[in-house]
């Protein structure tokens, strides 16, 4: 397989006070992560004036002739060019992605929020055992076999994406901020129609992918019809990170441990071997009728038990949350959740 391709943005600790006066795009900078994730060779310090090092979206665009220049520069370890991770802030690995889609590809996970959503519902019934009972048999709360039949998706902002280190608030006059665990294919090449045998080579790698709910608001805004609107959808609520992997490096991606830790305990393990789709098949369906594209994001959808509203817990001011996908890494933010206004005079 060669050089391991853990690729990053990221901005240099000298830049970041001008990175508060100035806007972001000049500074970011695109590497890849070496010695253990101890080091970060900055591919454009290394060959100035190279297209295809210019930012994340310009090498996965670049194809495979920008990634085997990325690993001829890994090889040579230009000297100026490679730095201390101590002397970098990393980024999310693709800042501004074309597009982003959030499929349903663990179908085990929304069986087991539905289960959730109804003992929540029963919780204040006389007999909330009973009602519960009564809730599952009454078929209001079964998956919809189109999940099944195939890839579902929602479509979230790809202008709303933080990174690793950044503090996630939840937003106004919410006060339940949820994790979800989950990982996400990036598009690496342009196709229309593509065909199920070559669905994979349009995978350019992947990362670790954060679909942030605010729990409260979802549940207040989902009955309307319309989705969960800002109960997904808020300042850094599609956190991605901390580096993609290309396709190439990971073995089997469906062969793989996901974990979830908050301040450091352990919430949450399963794995991708679940996925009832595969990010192959999202590929295929996306295709019909119009393109992917190079530095589109598909996520898979959180797996099993990777939610803490699947645990029935949920999250406090200041805890940190840690998301890691075996073979990728480790995607670390802090949450806030501010007090609500009292409605005390």
């Amino acid at each position: 397989m060669g050089d391991v391709m853990r690729l990053v943005t990221f901005v240099r600790k000298n830049q970041t006070e001008q990175k508060q006066q100035k806007d972001q795009l000049g500074l970011e900078s695109v590497g890849v992560l070496l010695d253990g994730d101890t080091a970060v060779l900055d591919l454009a310090a290394a060959a100035p004036g190279e297209a295809a090092f210019g930012s994340m979206l310009a090498l996965i665009e670049s194809g495979d002739e920008g990634l085997r220049r990325a690993r001829e520069l890994c090889r040579l370890r230009h000297g100026p060019a490679l730095l201390a991770v101590e002397d970098i802030v990393l980024r999310a690995p693709l800042p501004r992605p074309v597009r982003l889609r959030d499929c349903g590809l663990f179908i085990a996970h929304l069986e087991s929020g539905l289960r959730e959503l109804a003992r929540r519902s029963s919780a204040g019934a006389e007999d909330p055992d009973a009602e519960f009972q009564r809730l599952m048999a009454s078929g209001r709360f079964d998956l919809n076999p189109l999940f099944r039949e195939r890839v579902m998706y929602y479509t979230a902002d790809h202008l709303s994406v933080s990174g690793p280190e950044d503090v996630i608030t939840a937003p106004a006059g919410a006060k339940e901020l949820d994790f979800e665990l989950e990982f996400a294919a990036v598009v690496g090449r342009t196709g229309r129609e593509v065909k199920p045998g070559a669905a994979h080579e349009h995978i350019f790698g992947y990362t670790v992918f954060n679909d942030w709910s605010a729990r409260d608001l979802q549940m207040l805004l989902m009955p309307a019809g319309v989705g969960p609107c800002e109960g997904k959808d808020f300042a850094g609520s599609n956190t991605l990170g901390p580096c993609i992997v290309t396709r190439d490096e990971l073995t089997d991606p469906y062969a793989l441990t996901m974990t979830a830790r908050v301040n450091g305990q352990e919430w949450s393990r399963g794995g991708t071997d679940g996925m009832h789709h595969s990010f192959e098949d999202a590929i295929v369906h996306l295709s019909r009728d119009r393109a992917v594209h190079p530095g589109d994001v598909i996520g898979s959808g959180t797996v099993p038990s990777g939610t803490g509203f699947d645990l029935a817990r949920s999250l406090k001011d200041g805890d940190v949350v840690e998301l890691e996908v075996e073979g990728i890494g480790v995607l670390r933010n802090t949450v806030r959740v501010p007090a609500l206004p009292s409605n005390d005079s």
